[in-house]
Formats: C-alpha cells, structure tokens, sequence
C-alpha cells in the first residue's frame, strides 16, 4: 500500500482500472500519510476528508460497475489554495482573504471532479501567488524537498511539496510568471505551464488576469498530459511512439544563460548533451525580441496586479508581508499610457519570437539561474530576497511574456529543471516532445 504513495497518477489510475487498487483504500492511504506527517499544516492548509472519500466511494462503484469516466478516476490531487471549493476556505495564501468560502466549485475543480479526480484538499502558496520563491511568513513556507533550509518554490509551493512529500500523486497549480516550473524544478517534478485561454480560470483568485494559467505539477509527462485532459475535458495527447531521432530544439542564449550558477548551468548542460546523444540536433540561438521583452513585465505584472487587488490591500495593508506589500505598490506608479505602449509593445516581440522558433519542437533554457534560496535569509535581507526572487523567475517569465506553452523536467541533479518552451496552444506537440526528452533523462 505504502507504495501508493511513490506512484505515478497514471500508474494509480491503471490500477485501479485493473481493479488491483481500491479508489477508496487509496484516499484513505494519502489521507492516512497526510494527517501522520510531521510538515502536514506547512504543505495543506485544509483538508477536505469527507470529500475525497465520497468522491473516492463514487469511483468505487463507477469501477466495480466498468463506467469509468476518465484514466484518473479514482485518484486524488491536491489543489492550490486560489482554485474556490464550494465549503472549504479559499484564501490564496493571505490574511486578506482569511475567512473567505467560495459556494461552488471553480470551473476546473467541476470538470476535474467530473472525471472522477479525488480532491484531497487545498495547498498553502505564497501570498496572492505575487513571488516565484514559496516563503510565505503570513500563512506557511511549506519545505523544499532537497534542502531544508531553503524555500520550496513558488507560488504553487504547497502543491509542489504535497507531491514531493508523498502526500499527492499529483498537484495543480497556476503560473502566471513561473508559479508551477519553480517549484516543480525545486522539488525535481514535471510541471506545465499551459497558453493563457487554454484552461478556464474562471472560479480561480486572480493576480493578473491577463497572465494567469491553470497546470499540472506531478511525476511524469504522463501524469502532466492526462491533468490537461482532466483540466479542460478533451482527449489526452497520446503520447505513444516518440523520438528524439531526427527532432530539432534550440538552446536559448539570450538572457536565459546569463548568471546561470555553476549547479544549474551543469544539469542544463548535461541534459543538452544527452538530447544530443539521443540524435535530435540542438541549435543555439539569439533572439534579441527576448532582451526587449523582459523589462515589460515590470510594468505589466506589477500594474495588473497591483489594480486587481489595490482596494483590498489598502484597506489592511498591515496584513501582508511587507516584500509581498511592496512588489504590489510598485505597480501604482505604472502610468495607464505605459501600461498601454507595453502591450502593444509586447504583441509585436511575440511575433518576432514565433517566426524564429517556428521550425523547432522545442526551446530550451534552465528552469531557474538558481538554486532554492535560504529561508531564512531571504527573511532578513532585503535585497536578497529582490534579487533571487527577480532571478528565480527569470528564465520562466518568457514563456508567460511571449504567450507560450512551456513545461519543467527534471534534469537527475536535484532541485535543477531543464524547461522546454513550446508553441501557444502547442501543448500536444510540446507534451510529445517532453515524453522523449523525459526518458533520456531519467
């Protein structure tokens, strides 16, 4: 049984369609290893027992009958505390919110439990999901898995440690400038970033509308290509027969290999050699589009964000950690008119970018520049914490800047992430092509 808790979604989700695993005994075993362990209230912040195991019963009956209505029916996920659950408090990680209980479901919670996906509870994150670090001295700083001292990732810190932990097959989380890739590469997981559109943020606390995705964290492409199926309720990529054999990626090198530290620059390094090796020919290119197009985000992030949320912080602004506070103000300089020139700015860097990745499966860059921060640290010196949270976020952002599909792989060297950048709304494509790069990689 304990095995369980080592296994795949996909693994999980066989099993119980070959009737080896009972869906209930399942819950009953993460819930079981939820409640035991020592670090359960700084990854969870509610657990929601007697919906996993009414839902769990109900997927009992659907395999025992043969109508089971997805391949993960069955297995339970963790959710990122900004997706609303009817009952069940949703606070996005900030006093703020503290006390706020949505009535329904957010849509990709109904469609997600529609399938016959278990909800095992909500995961603590950083606050508003406003920082790629994880540390949230407010709620919880949930741990990293290789390093204790350090912060786990984030936003999506709690769903990256309730899968790393044992404690969930698998998470969903939301990125809107790196939130799932951080700390899926913190934490040695998979973690995709979906195109903007694709999956419904409806139901979902926003932090900028405009950049706000819904994805995966988990072990495998496997498990990442049947939560987008679960997410959005079309057909899984079918990721049969790929090979990195006469494939085609381009490494990167504008900004993305800039004051990449020895660690991380090795297992990028490595992994390209083995792409190599595999036969896929590797490319590296400039794309001068990317050095333009990062600057923007200071001013888009920080002014959609800061818009979205400005009535409510100013109403307690006391309430929040004070990095956290001052990243949101710093939008309220932003002029309506820059705001504006940056969009439109933006739209036509994108186009550049798609002409000259065109021909490519694939873009590859690190995840991060860095290694998980030190917690403590990052409690006690500002411009520590301005600089490794600018860096974390760094490479990710470009996928969230240029609209993209993008997806985070374990390199073998803990806590560094080799991160593939794909088309908008190319995730079969992009998903393909990580299940081949997945299995040299291992």
């Amino acid at each position: 049984m304990f095995d369980w808790l080592k296994m795949s979604a996909a693994q999980l989700g066989r099993g119980i369609g070959e009737g080896s695993i009972d869906p209930v005994a399942l819950s009953q075993a993460f819930l079981g290893a939820i409640e035991s362990h020592n670090l359960k209230d700084k990854i969870y912040s509610r657990v929601t027992h007697e919906r996993a195991l009414a839902e769990a019963e109900a997927a009992a009956e659907r395999a025992r009958a043969g109508q089971r209505l997805s391949p993960l029916d069955g297995v339970p996920v963790s959710w990122k505390d900004l997706f609303d659950t009817a009952g069940t408090e949703t606070e996005a990680g900030s006093m703020l919110l503290k006390g706020r209980v949505p009535s329904e479901d957010a849509r990709v919670l109904k469609t997600a439990s529609q399938l016959g996906l278990v909800c095992l509870g909500k995961t603590h994150m950083s606050e508003l999901a406003f920082s790629g670090l994880g540390l949230n001295p407010m709620t919880a700083t949930p741990p990293c898995v290789n390093d204790v001292e350090a912060v786990p990732g984030g936003s999506s810190s709690g769903a990256a440690a309730s899968v790393a932990f044992g404690l969930a097959p698998m998470a969903i989380g939301s990125d809107t400038g790196g939130s799932v890739r951080v700390p899926s590469a913190w934490n040695d997981l998979v973690g995709l970033k979906t195109t903007w559109g694709l999956v419904p943020n409806e139901g979902s606390v926003p932090l900028c509308p405009k950049f706000d995705t819904v994805g995966p964290l988990c072990r495998t492409v496997e498990d990442a290509a049947l939560a987008l199926s679960a997410l959005t309720g079309a057909p899984a990529v079918d990721l049969q027969n790929t090979s990195l054999e006469g494939s085609s990626f381009a490494v990167l090198e504008t900004a993305a290999l800039e004051d990449v530290r020895d660690t991380p620059l090795q297992a990028f390094n490595q992994s390209v050699q083995k792409l190599r090796d595999a036969g896929a020919r590797v490319d590296r290119i400039t794309a001068p589009e990317v050095a333009r197009a990062l600057p923007l985000s200071g001013t888009l992030f920080t002014a959609e964000a800061y818009g979205t949320w400005k009535d409510v912080i100013e109403a307690s602004p006391d309430s929040m950690f004070a990095e956290i506070l001052e990243r949101f103000r710093s939008g309220a300089q932003i002029l309506a008119a820059d705001y504006v020139d940056a969009w439109q700015g933006l739209e036509f860097l994108r186009k550049e970018w798609s002409a000259r990745v065109a021909g490519y499966d694939g873009v590859l860059c690190p995840t991060t520049p860095i290694m998980p921060p030190n917690l403590r640290r990052l409690q006690t010196d500002h411009d520590y914490y301005i600089r490794e949270n600018l860096l974390a976020l760094r490479n990710t952002r470009i996928g969230n800047l240029f609209g993209l599909s993008a997806i985070s792989l374990p390199t073998g060297i803990p806590s560094c992430g080799l991160m593939i950048l794909g088309q908008p709304f190319g995730e079969a494509r992009l998903l393909r092509a990580a299940a081949a790069v997945e299995r040299r990689l291992i």
